[in-house]
């Protein structure tokens, strides 16, 4: 995410927009293997993290589990990862390509700036669920603040 933004997006924006147009396409490839790799790796560990915890598949049918402050935060940490599968997948295969496609085709076009500022959108708010996945992730290890 880092280097899309701070790289290959101010090089988009300062000029040379085909040829940035192919190079975000290509990277965006290249590195979207390694994403989703990602994703399932995450999702493997956080499993076996939540079993070394002793959370089992039984507790996510028991009310008092569920409405505990870790259980709270189990659900909310799950849905925001689900989040972030959902939009990275819309990013990665429908208006990524989409925009890519539309600024190597006429990089000044209305409907370039339209693809690129939804493909853009959509990157930042997966940031945003990023950092909730990780202040989640420390409430799960060191507890719920309030």
């Amino acid at each position: 995410m880092a280097f899309l933004v701070l790289v290959v997006v101010p090089w988009l924006r300062r000029g040379g927009r085909v040829e940035a147009a192919a190079f975000l396409r290509e990277t965006g490839e290249r590195f979207r293997n390694v994403g989703w790799s990602c994703f399932l790796l995450l999702a493997a560990t956080g499993t076996f993290n939540l079993w070394v915890r002793g959370v089992r598949l039984s507790d996510f049918g028991r009310a008092e589990w569920l409405t505990s402050p870790f259980g709270k935060t189990v659900l909310l940490k799950l849905g925001v990862f689900a989040l972030v599968l959902t939009v990275s997948a819309v990013h990665d295969f429908v208006v990524g390509p989409r925009a890519t496609r539309a600024i190597a085709q006429s990089p000044q076009s209305a409907e370039a700036q339209r693809e690129r500022r939804k493909a853009s959108l959509l990157g930042r708010v997966n940031v945003v669920f990023a950092l909730i996945l990780v202040a989640a992730g420390v409430m799960l290890v060191r507890g719920v603040p309030w």
